[in-house]
């Protein structure tokens, strides 16, 4: 199943058995199955309480995780949980999520879900994916999360709904009493089923799981995975061999999100690895980064996976321990800032390895080296996927680009997801590409270039990307100017409407506690470090930080809603009128919606000849607040 795979060389070499050949499992159970055969009496995961015990972690060996899952996995089915039938998720990290989440891809469909969304968007993924069974923290493991699971309950909304308790705690009190819906204790419902039902293994086409894409405005979308799109993907993370079998994985990222699915769950299952699971708080746990240097040396974790903004931090927590055993930090979600970078690798001399994917190709698709990797770009492609760039026509018609050129990134190869879920049909969910899909390539919406021997330089994304005068300005060059300041520890730049240049860049940023500089002082700066005068940003904003979506990544919408507001307001004020001025995000597009407190027709319809000459969308609400 292995083969040699640590520089960018070894590519060719991985890639001349065809991956058909290497005799992968047919799905995430039989990832599961095959670990129990091959290593039953080794730690597969090891889960802390919290960061304040890490010492006392409650452990499961390969073998009793199998028998785990497959008897949750056979409570389901007994329940009439069928192959297509998806079941929630909802909860912070917990011992009985990870069994849970590998039970719920067993029996029918996982559909795992942010525990920080509003119940109203987490009542519409629910309605989405036609889940009627929901598995949620019980209220001793996060009692705000089983107010908004068991509000959900009484809507009527599922028919049943599995609590979890926190790791290594035992759990004697009660499940509330909820009219027409089934309530109990996870461990409870398992201990009562029959242990004899089995559950047939899934198919390599069968559905495994619905990931949401992430949003702050409406409902996310949902992005289908195949259970042959994880296994491949899982494997390609695998057969890096800077790791072997004997290693062990840290792990403290939510698991609604793919990253912890794919490089911290089946992954490791394929390689026999031990994954240290942080507690419930993962890395938002404060007490975390103070014992994590001693977690790093008494565990010997070979790896781990964070997002910039840990590696941060971590950069700031002295070493207090023996980190040798440490080689491998794998760095996504968002761009690597260099100051972050540096300052991590100088402070531990660990390198970060930046990798890039997305949900709709399963989770990465490029991976990084720490020798023999060209300077700025993302990664190598993965084995067995395919990236290029492309041009796409106002016809919508695609040309790919030779190497080194910029246009939009595609992916093609067998980590490329099913499709949104756009309805329920007899046979189980309804998929659609919604246009991300043209002939089995995947749209990522990025843009990048891709050199001969398959590396990623990313340079933006096609909705980021601020047009002045007709002039593509990349917001990347603006924002790698600010991150230079000694004082910014975070930047993004957009586009402001603009009367005459059709938008014109603004950008926002975070600095350093207790930095005292102005933003006019930074947008000085920026005038002497942007590489183009037409880039300059017309003005620069603090802020305490910069929006994220729900999974963490760099939500720009929202900024250029902000940089809106402002321009608008300045309009208005310019007249003399009172009135409020609101934005919001409808389907990708900043809607201005203006509220008149007084004013007359005329002056009306002066603040509406300005707004005209303007490249945005807004409308007026009367004085009740009805648009």
């Amino acid at each position: 199943m292995w083969t040699a795979y640590e520089t960018p060389d070894d590519l060719a070499r991985v890639e001349s058995i065809p991956l058909q050949d290497r005799g992968l499992p047919d799905s995430t159970y039989r990832v599961l199955e095959r670990a129990a055969t091959l290593w039953p009496d080794r730690t597969a995961i090891s889960v802390m309480s919290d960061a304040a015990r890490w010492r006392d972690p409650v452990e499961l060996t390969f073998g009793q995780l199998h028998r785990e899952v497959s008897r949750l996995a056979g409570a389901l089915a007994e329940h009439g949980i069928r192959r297509s039938e998806p079941v929630g998720l909802l909860s912070p990290n917990c011992a009985e999520l990870i069994v849970a989440l590998l039970a719920c891809e067993t029996a029918g469909v996982a559909a795992p879900m942010n525990p920080a969304l509003g119940q109203q968007h987490i009542s519409e993924l629910l309605r989405r994916s036609g889940a009627r069974t929901l598995i949620a923290a019980g209220p001793e493991l996060d009692e705000t999360v089983f107010a908004k699971a068991e509000a959900i309950a009484r809507t009527g909304a599922i028919d049943m709904l599995l609590l979890l308790r926190p790791t290594g705690v035992e759990v004697t009190a009660r499940a509330p009493m909820v009219d027409g819906v089934h309530v109990e204790y996870l461990a409870d419902h398992v201990a009562r089923g029959d242990t004899a039902v089995t559950v047939p293994s899934p198919e390599p086409d069968d559905l495994a799981a619905l990931f949401h894409t992430g949003g702050t405005t409406g409902a996310p979308k949902l992005a289908a995975h195949r259970h042959s799109n994880e296994v491949a993907n899982a494997w390609m993370l695998a057969a890096n061999t800077m790791l072997d079998e004997h290693s062990h994985i840290f792990a403290a990222l939510p698991l609604f999100h793919v990253n912890a699915l794919i490089v911290t769950v089946l992954s490791p299952l394929l390689r026999g690895q031990t994954v240290v699971w942080a507690g419930p708080l993962g890395y938002r746990d404060p007490e975390l980064y103070g014992q994590f240097w001693k977690i790093v040396e008494h565990h010997r974790i070979a790896a781990m996976s964070a997002v910039p903004t840990v590696y941060s931090v971590l950069a700031q927590c002295p070493v207090d321990a023996d980190i040798s055993s440490l080689r491998v930090c794998m760095v996504g979600a968002s761009m690597l800032p260099r100051a972050v970078r540096d300052a991590f690798e100088s402070h531990t001399g660990v390198s970060l390895l930046e990798g890039y994917g997305l949900t709709e190709a399963t989770c990465a698709s490029a991976r990084s080296f720490a020798i023999g990797q060209p300077a700025g770009t993302v990664g190598q492609r993965l084995p067995y996927q395919q990236i290029t760039a492309v041009r796409i026509a106002d016809d919508g018609i695609w040309t790919v680009l030779p190497p080194g050129e910029v246009g939009t990134v595609v992916i093609h190869g067998p980590t490329v997801f099913a499709g949104y879920v756009v309805g329920r049909g007899p046979d189980g969910v309804v998929l659609d590409g919604l246009g991300k899909l043209v002939d089995g390539w995947l749209d990522t919406g990025d843009l990048g270039a891709v050199d001969e021997r398959g590396f990623l330089r990313l340079t933006g994304r096609e909705k980021d990307l601020i047009i002045r005068g007709g002039h593509n300005i990349d917001p990347a060059s603006i924002e790698d100017a600010l991150l230079a300041h000694p004082d910014v520890t975070g930047a993004a730049a957009v586009g402001r409407p603009d009367e005459h240049a059709g938008e014109v860049p603004v950008a926002y940023v975070t600095l350093h506690p207790g930095a005292d500089i102005a933003a006019e002082d930074l947008r000085d700066w920026a005038v002497a470090h942007v590489p183009e005068s037409a880039a300059v940003p017309v003005s620069v904003t603090v802020r305490d930080d910069l929006p994220v979506t729900d999974v963490g990544k760099p939500y720009k919408l929202a900024l250029r809603a902000d940089a809106t507001r402002r321009v608008v307001e300045e309009i208005v004020a310019g007249f003399g009128i009172e009135m409020t001025v609101d934005t919001m995000v409808d389907d990708g597009t900043v809607v201005t919606v203006l509220t008149p407190a007084a004013g007359d027709d005329a002056e009306l319809t002066t603040v509406r000849s300005a707004l005209d000459r303007l490249p945005l969308r807004w409308e007026f609400a009367d004085r009740a607040g009805e648009v």
